[in-house]
């Protein structure tokens, strides 16, 4: 009984599962954002082409 106890009060491992967690947070942010900033750049190259008209050969 007193080592079934002393297993549910012991919280070590807590820290590293929360530092997994924050990073996956992070993580998730970064992609997010990156995927938004590349959608904007591949729009914003498109309208740049399409008002330059098309090459002269």
């Amino acid at each position: 009984m007193n080592k079934l106890l002393r297993f549910l009060q012991d919280d070590s491992g807590a820290t590293a599962i929360e530092y997994g967690l924050i990073a996956t947070l992070v993580s998730v942010v970064i992609i997010t954002a990156l995927t938004t900033v590349g959608t904007n750049l591949s729009t914003t190259f498109s309208k740049i082409n399409s008002a330059l008209g098309p090459a002269a050969s």
